[in-house]
């Protein structure tokens, strides 16, 4: 439930826990992702919400020039296109008969794309296209390594796109992939060169298929942890990086990605058992420790930091009598995409004042 009367007062008066966003830090990271992306490398920015969930942001991206935006779900498609942004990859397989009805239906509201890496659902997607009398653009998801859904690069991909140019209902639009065995690599000259290696093989078979007769409108890749690297890369046309504008712990430490955090969960002390144990209310329920433990900000150093359900525990390196029971701590996220879906409501806060309130619309849209 929104927290009423809470506009105009200071970000402490919340109660907790609350996800806060500081919204001088986000149009600063969507102006500087913006920068790199659109005006220095001369591509398209198409950046994905899934763990931005609502669409008061994507509609900041758009203003900003981003093109459009990248679903991971058909669900978070349909509320971006009801809060009227029209252009919308849903970078994911939609398959089985009552979603691609929704996603046929969809496209008479969006001009909505979609992945594909399959003859068979590609066949599906056709036959529900030309029935409601729509022309679906769908592209070809291409495994560039990481070895999840995809097709080949080279003759696999090619073949297919070849069978979605004579289906009807279907446009052929291009190709994606995600360059994800790049974030293994630590060096940063290194990642470059992997990173060239891998979207050598995505741009290399968009130019099979062009000499094949087929234009490819699309060459999508590019994920916050790679983005300012890839969109550098020759051939590319867009670059799909969207979390980045929040950043958090795993971005930052392990991946290098050089923004301000924005995004920071508001906790309060609820018990000092010892002098050197905090104990406060934001637990796993409130933000993930899947991907790396959040880091509270601006705390006395601690030597350990655990969660449970509806608890943190923090330890600190040498006993304190800070922070004092009821005081209020901010984390910094571990992972901004599996932090943002525990939550209804982002608290937008300019200068330790709530702004706003944004309801994070496309939270639980999971079909």
């Amino acid at each position: 439930m929104v927290q009423q009367n809470v506009i105009g007062q200071p970000k402490e008066a919340l109660d907790t826990p609350a996800l806060l966003v500081d919204l001088d830090r986000l149009e600063g990271n969507i102006a500087r992702m913006a920068r790199t992306i659109v005006q220095k490398a001369g591509v398209g920015w198409r950046p994905h919400i899934k763990g931005i969930k609502t669409p008061a942001i994507a509609h900041l991206l758009l203003r900003a020039g981003a093109l459009g935006v990248t679903c991971a779900k058909l669900g978070e498609a349909e509320v971006m296109a009801q809060a009227g942004i029209t252009d919308v990859l849903v970078a994911n397989q939609v398959v089985g008969d009552q979603k691609i009805a929704r996603l046929v239906n969809l496209r008479r509201h969006a001009n909505v794309a979609v992945a594909v890496d399959n003859p068979e659902n590609a066949q599906a997607l056709s036959r529900a296209a030309a029935a409601k009398g729509v022309e679906l653009r769908v592209v070809i998801e291409v495994d560039t390594g990481m070895q999840r859904a995809g097709v080949a690069p080279g003759e696999a991909t090619l073949s297919l796109a070849r069978q979605l140019a004579a289906l009807p209902g279907l446009r052929f639009a291009g190709l994606m992939t995600w360059e994800s065995p790049a974030l293994r690599v630590k060096d940063h000259g290194e990642r470059r060169q992997f990173i060239a290696e891998l979207l050598g093989q995505l741009t290399d078979t968009a130019r099979q298929c062009r000499e094949a007769g087929l234009p490819v409108e699309i060459v999508s890749c590019g994920g916050t942890g790679t983005y300012w690297l890839s969109a550098f890369e020759p051939g590319i046309t867009e670059v799909q990086a969207g979390g980045g504008v929040f950043n958090d712990v795993v971005y930052c430490r392990n991946l290098g990605l050089d923004l301000p955090f924005a995004l920071t969960v508001l906790s309060t002390v609820t018990s000092r058992p010892t002098p050197t144990r905090v104990i406060c209310d934001a637990g796993k329920k409130t933000m993930s420790g899947d991907s790396a433990l959040p880091e509270p900000v601006n705390l006395t150093p601690l030597s350990s930091i655990a969660l449970s359900a509806e608890h943190g525990k923090l330890e600190l390196a040498a006993p304190s009598t800070t922070p004092c029971l009821g005081e209020k701590i901010e984390f910094i996220p571990g992972c901004v995409d599996t932090t943002v879906v525990l939550h209804d409501e982002l608290y937008g806060v300019r200068k330790g004042i709530v702004e706003t309130v944004w309801p994070l619309l496309a939270r639980g849209r999971l079909q």
